[in-house]
């Protein structure tokens, strides 16, 4: 059987970088399985899920290059569909995924020692994110 828990989280936009690791590995915890895989998932389509060394200066390092690559200061011809001003967060968004798969064993993330698990908030106002957790396995 799957199982299923969702998880809230404020974030502040403009590449807001958050660290949900410990969300997932309390929905593995939780969970009725002791060997499979998580998947975690973020509804939408200006944000993203991913794995980074959660640490101040690399998310830094990920706002300046995400803004070196898609630029928000430009008019993005998604801006005359709806009026709004997320272009660039619809493109940063698609480019990262909105999903991530991480194996746990013995109800423990099978994570590299530096590595978190993260929501990016590409939109340009704060938000409330749901995440999404599926955990599959035995």
């Amino acid at each position: 059987m799957v199982e299923f828990y969702r998880v809230r989280v404020r974030t502040k936009g403009n590449t807001d970088v958050i660290d949900i690791t410990q969300h997932v590995a309390d929905a593995v915890e939780k969970s009725n399985k002791k060997d499979g895989i998580a998947v975690v998932f973020v509804p939408g389509s200006t944000a993203a899920i991913t794995t980074i060394e959660y640490e101040p200066n690399l998310v830094k390092d990920i706002k300046n290059i995400m803004e070196k690559l898609v630029p928000s200061n430009i008019e993005y011809l998604h801006h005359k569909t709806w009026g709004d001003d997320n272009g660039s967060s619809h493109i940063r968004a698609s480019i990262v995924k909105p999903s991530l798969t991480v194996p746990f064993q013995n109800k423990e993330l099978l994570l590299g020692t530096w590595q978190q698990i993260v929501l990016m908030d590409f939109d340009t106002r704060e938000r409330e994110r749901e995440i999404i957790i599926q955990i599959i396995g035995e």
